[in-house]
Parts: structure tokens; sequence; C-alpha cells
């Protein structure tokens, strides 16, 4: 048995891991689930804990909440500067951190894929994990719509990107077989985070979420769980609350999903061809 069922997902604790030779990108750090993962993975002391951050003010705010807490350390971490609206500031980053870090091992919330294994054994494979939302069964692709122009509504779109991540992850692990680099996507459960701006009549649920959520930290250890439990080392995987869940529908439609890869791909190339280099 594992540490997280031993201990419970409703506890805010876990043993201590040693990082020392891991790398790690946190995306997402500066709010909600990814702030409390931040500051637990710094208490690991990894080896370089890379933080991309848009807003610098709010990076060094991060740094603050983890400087005042009992167990973050943040002479790990580094900030670095990227848009995930723009996907060019994405490739750059991308390009950087391949030249002067040049290894990873775990990575949280990626927007992009990096194009190097070195640092992956079939031992230890570098985990990838995508966070995905319950929202996701309110969610319906339509290939035409990939941008969300013609969904109605900001709930929507949501719900169909967090279904979008789930086919995405599903199909990036088959596609990254024999590589020694897998990918996961874990749903955090009911937590309670800012959920950002949302229409009049989804603000009691929002209410209601920050009033009877999980923690942050509980939500933390869930998307934790997949990634470091060196029992899990197969990609494809789909876990919800730390215990792996059954998925249906167009998340595990492996036609569907090659065909919204390849959507993704004429997409991008499109806009422009050399992100795809």
């Amino acid at each position: 048995m594992n540490l997280f069922s031993e201990m419970g997902a409703e506890q805010s604790t876990i043993k201590s891991y040693d990082l020392s030779n891991k790398v790690v990108i946190i995306t997402g750090s500066t709010d909600g689930i990814g702030k409390s993962l931040a500051r637990i993975i710094s208490s690991y002391n990894p080896k370089r804990l890379v933080l991309p951050v848009r807003n610098r003010e709010k990076g060094e705010k991060l740094f603050e909440y983890i400087r005042n807490s009992q167990d973050g350390k943040v002479e790990c971490a580094e900030l670095w500067d990227i848009d995930f609206a723009d996907l060019h500031s994405v490739k750059s980053f991308a390009d950087k951190f391949v030249k002067e870090v040049g290894e990873l091992h775990y990575l949280w919330n990626n927007a992009g894929i990096f194009n190097f294994n070195n640092s992956a054994t079939s031992e230890s494979p570098c985990k990838i994990n995508f966070t995905g939302s319950d929202n996701e069964n309110f969610g319906n692709i339509d290939l035409d719509d990939l941008t969300g122009e013609k969904s109605s509504g900001s709930f929507k779109f949501q719900a169909n990107s967090k279904l979008m991540d789930h086919v995405y992850s599903n199909e990036l692990n088959r596609r990254l077989q024999g590589s020694n680099v897998i990918s996961l996507i874990c749903l955090p459960g009911f937590v309670s985070t800012n959920a950002g701006d949302l229409p009049q009549y989804l603000l009691p649920l929002k209410r209601f979420a920050m009033a009877f959520g999980s923690s942050p930290d509980i939500g933390a250890i869930n998307v934790m769980y997949p990634v470091l439990d060196a029992t899990i080392d197969d990609g494809g995987k789909s876990f919800r609350k730390c215990e792996e869940m059954k998925v249906s529908g167009q998340a595990t439609d492996e036609e569907f999903a090659k065909k919204f890869w390849e959507k993704c791909e004429l997409l991008l190339r499109n806009f422009d061809p050399n992100l795809l280099e």
C-alpha cells in the first residue's frame, strides 16, 4: 500500500522525499493547487525547481509564501518568464530550458513538450502530469472548434479544454512509448481554489467550492501521487484523489485522439511552422 492510500486523501502531510537529483517544472504555481505543490516540492530539496510565471510580482509573492512557510525552501526555486497565451513565448521557454538545463524528471501542468529524454531511464522514467478537472464530464470536443470560437459560455469552453487535456495526455503517452517518458492525468477532486471569472449563474457553485472544497494542500497531494509513487511506471493512466479511475468517451477513443492531435498540429503549422521544430 502506498503512502497516499495509507494516509488518506483528506490529510495534508506526507513523508519527505529526496529530490536532490531531480529537475522539476511546475506551471500554474502562483495560485491554488500549484502554489501548494510548489511549496511542498521545494521542501524535498530538488536539484532545480523551475517555476514558469507570466506575472513577476505574483512570482515574488510565491517566493515570499514559500520562504515564510515552515517546510518550503526557496533556495532551490527559480522564476522563469513565460506567457502561455503566446506560443512563441512557450517555444522560447522550451528552447532555453533544453539549452541551459538539459534534463527533466518531473513535469506538472506543462503546455508543451521538451525535445529530449536524456534524464529518463527505464528504472526512473520522466513523468509528465496534467492536472485535470471533473468539469471534463461536461465537455464534448468539436474538432472544428478547438479554439472555442463557437462554444457558448466560458464554463463550456473550460470543460472542453479539460477534456482536451485528457485526450492529449493519453495520445501523448502512446506517442512516447519506448522513450522512458510517460504521461498521466490527475483530477484533484473538489478543491477550494480561485476558479477565476465565472458567469453569474455559476457564482453560487464557486462560493460552495470555496466554503466546502478540500484545501489546496490536499489538491497538491492528489496531483503529486501519480508522479512520486515509484510503483506507477507506465503511463496513459487517469487518477482522481489518489485512486486510479476508469474513463470512457472521447478521453479514451484512440482514433479520435489521433485526429485531435493532427488537428492541433495543423493549427500550429498554420499559425507558425517554426513552432513544430
